[in-house]
């Protein structure tokens, strides 16, 4: 295997067995570099509402730290469930509204 210089301490190489895609890891770094950034902005101001760093770096640069996070498994990636597609969100409101029984506003108006 042949072997590659790179500027980034962990390589994304053996960051991209942690996420499904190169893709996810995309995503996963730069939110959490956003809310390490953000924990740096506040903290001055003494909020404490975003997380800290969950380990110690040389590193200034918050991607950096933030794929020194997530090689060290301090973050990781979960799998949201799947949101409803529209249809199926209006085919329960039409059940709900058959069960019930209720006339809504604008049916009245196309009956009469």
């Amino acid at each position: 295997m042949r072997r590659y210089d790179t500027l980034m301490n962990p390589e994304i190489e053996g960051l991209l067995d942690t996420t499904d895609s190169k893709f996810a890891l995309v995503v996963l770094g730069a939110r959490r570099a956003r809310q390490i950034t953000s924990y740096f902005g506040q903290l001055g101001e003494g909020l404490g509402a975003s997380v800290p760093p969950q380990i110690t770096s040389t590193s200034s640069k918050p991607l950096s730290i933030a794929f020194e996070e997530v090689s060290v498994e301090k973050i990781v990636p979960i799998e949201l469930p799947d949101e409803p597609e529209i249809e199926e969100v209006a085919e329960a409101e039409v059940v709900a509204d058959e069960e019930s029984g209720e006339v809504f506003p604008e049916e009245q108006d196309e009956s009469a």
